[in-house]
């Protein structure tokens, strides 16, 4: 109850009053740890672990206050890409685990059983406490029920059957039709027979979650994907691509009904109280258990939490606000920070857990709000276009949160199989569009493979792969200290230190290959200037080259301006360097658009002489580009082309 009461809280709060509504506020893995070692601390001290907490909520909440009021945000600057995706990756990583974790700890509850042809004995009854078993040499079954009253307990229906036929007994319990082993124990009764040990396997329970599990993400993904197939109208395309999970979730809930195997349902409070029956909504910070120092004590954990709240508010803010996402209004990073330090007083005052921003809800919302072209040239994928800013979504996530309390009947049906698979789904679905993800898939495809990204035509693939390795080791030791309990409560901290092993990598990439693969972090202005420097000197061993073809490009620049005046100067005006099709940017990257491009390109006519002197001028020019050819290689091969096109790619590329 306090999860589902502090998500409409925070949501509705979030959504009215932040600055970038696009975030989704919820609760987190490394906050969860935290809570556990706090938890863990007062226990061993003898502390109350509510008001101790609400404390480390105070302090928490004051520190923030003094980041928002020092302007302390503006540290974000120094997140880049680097920190933002292994933040991201790492979060994603933790939901695909922990779903599979949660769909096989359903055999702990329902076990199947690896080796069926063993035959089974289930040999169990329930007696009074003060029966003695005759010996089965002399009385049977039977004769034992007809004589005192039991209930023999049946472990593969999970049940027992009273069979109290001497009700006139007064040492006989009436037991009730149907009693399990706990209820059977709980009346005074006991467990006797050869078979009251042996496990009670559930194979058909095991197996019906995996296929739930299964088909709720390959039915989300496939709906998802079909936005760009070739089946349907565009209309229809894009309703089942917006609702892939609600679609998925309804046909496996309808599945499992139809089966009627009882598979684990989700647990749902019936009535608005607090978890904990001995405590109410608020907490009070001074409680007698706890000694007055223990307020300064707090402050300690704070400073952690802090470091937490922080940097899981502020990468998932990047990640959002990244330039990819084309959105055109503010971030509001000092904004959202003051409205989580607001709902964090109030979560910590009344129990409740504290909600930041979560990283994998925010990118689900990002793309559930993807805006993309209605047309484009056959077999091209449509352009993105950005992403539709509003308040609404995350104020209605708010809200329905809320009532979900009044739809427990529906909600006590959806298998929990079904919500694994859902995990599943958001942790692949935000794996989707990482430049981190798309240098690892390089890393194992041949060159000739590779897809045509920016980044490979500016950087050579072995550096791209160094980058990559980098990312990855600072990826695999965030996930050791995250999953190693005893050091679990330095995770924020190390999170933090992904920005200065970015700020070390420099030492090993240039400028301009960190531009490719990374964002510049600040105070970078000494490297630039160290880049800039060896490019003026390579201009300068260039200046002598390129005064050879200075009367030439005079020339064409005269020639430019005669086109450009039309027919002042009596000149045929002739497009110039133009593409003839409207093309989208795919198609204008290949190849062989490009050489269409270099065929296409037109003459520039000069009036004042014939074809033929236009001929030898040209010639000329080959001639020069010859000499060029062997002293700048970023200029074509002139030599290799036809005459038509040696002033436009003269002009473009080599001037």
């Amino acid at each position: 109850m306090e999860c589902i009461l502090t998500a409409a809280l925070t949501g509705i709060l979030f959504a009215l009053f932040a600055g970038q509504p696009l975030n989704i506020l919820g609760s987190t893995g490394p906050m969860l740890v935290l809570e556990m070692i706090i938890f863990k601390f007062c226990h061993d001290q003898g502390w109350e672990f509510l008001p101790l907490r609400a404390w480390v909520g105070l302090w928490s909440a004051l520190f923030l206050l003094i980041i928002v009021a020092f302007d302390l945000s503006a540290l974000v600057k120094y997140i880049t890409r680097f920190t933002e995706e292994s933040f991201a990756c790492l979060i994603a990583i933790i939901f695909i685990v922990e779903a599979f974790k949660k769909l096989f700890a359903i055999t702990d509850k329902h076990p199947y059983n690896i080796h069926p042809e063993i035959p089974l004995d289930y040999t169990c009854s329930c007696y009074h406490s003060n029966f003695t078993m005759p010996d089965p040499n002399n009385a049977t079954l039977m004769n034992i029920t007809s004589q005192i009253g039991y209930s023999v307990f049946d472990m593969t229906k999970g049940m027992s059957t009273a069979l109290n036929q001497n009700k006139t007994d007064s040492n006989v319990t009436d037991y009730s039709t149907f009693l399990t082993k706990k209820e059977c124990e709980s009346k005074g009764g006991m467990m006797m027979g050869t078979g009251c040990d042996t496990i009670v396997y559930h194979d058909n329970v095991f197996f019906l979650s995996i296929i739930l599990f299964l088909f709720t993400f390959g039915i989300a993904w496939t709906l998802k994907m079909s936005k760009t197939s070739r089946f349907f109208p565009t209309f229809v395309r894009q309703y089942l691509s917006d609702f892939a999970v609600l679609i998925s979730i309804l046909c496996m809930v309808l599945l499992d009904l139809y089966i009627g195997v009882p598979t684990p349902k989700l647990e749902v409070p019936k009535k608005f109280a607090p978890s904990n029956d001995k405590r109410g909504w608020f907490i009070n910070p001074f409680h007698p258990n706890n000694p007055w120092w223990t307020i300064l004590v707090a402050a300690g954990p704070a400073i952690v939490a802090v470091i937490l709240i922080f940097m899981d508010q502020q990468i998932t803010a990047v990640i959002v606000n990244r330039k990819e996402n084309k959105l055109r209004k503010g971030n509001g990073y000092h904004l959202d920070m003051m409205v989580v330090t607001v709902c964090i007083v109030i979560c910590s005052l009344f129990g409740l857990p504290w909600y930041v921003a979560a990283t994998v809800s925010a990118l689900a919302h990002i793309m559930s709000l993807r805006k993309e072209s209605e047309s484009a040239a056959p077999g091209e994928k449509p352009t993105f276009l950005g992403v539709r800013e509003q308040r609404v979504t995350a104020l209605l996530v708010g809200i329905l949160s809320g009532l979900s309390v009044f739809m427990t009947p529906i909600l006590t049906i959806i298998p929990m199989p079904v919500l694994y698979g859902v995990f599943l789904y958001m942790g692949v679905a935000a794996l989707k569009g990482m430049q981190l993800t798309d240098r690892i898939l390089i890393l194992l495809m041949p060159t000739k493979y590779q897809p045509d990204h920016i980044f490979l035509r500016h950087v050579k693939t072995t550096r791209v792969h160094l980058f990559t390795l980098i990312q990855i080791l600072c990826l695999a030791v965030l996930w050791a200290i995250k999953t190693t309990k005893s050091i679990s409560i330095v995770f924020p901290v190390m999170v933090l230190g992904t920005c200065f092993v970015r700020k070390a990598i420099e030492k090993v990439f240039t400028h301009d290959e960190l531009k490719w693969l990374d964002d510049i972090m600040p105070d970078d202005s000494k490297k630039k200037k160290e880049d800039e420097e060896e490019l003026k000197e390579d201009d300068d061993g260039d200046e002598e080259t390129e005064s050879l073809l200075g009367d030439e490009k005079r020339r064409l620049n005269e020639m430019k301006a005669i086109y450009g005046q039309g027919d002042k100067f009596g000149g045929t005006k002739t497009p110039f360097a133009q593409d003839r099709v409207n093309i989208t940017e795919e198609v204008n990257k290949t190849g062989i658009w490009l050489q269409v491009r270099r065929d296409s390109m037109p003459v520039i006519r000069d009036p004042d002489q014939n074809n033929g002197g236009l001929h030898n001028r040209l010639g000329n020019i080959k001639k020069k580009g010859e000499k060029l050819q062997k002293n700048k290689p970023t200029c074509p091969n002139l030599t290799k082309l036809g005459h038509n096109q040696y002033s436009g790619i003269l002009f473009k590329k080599c001037f």
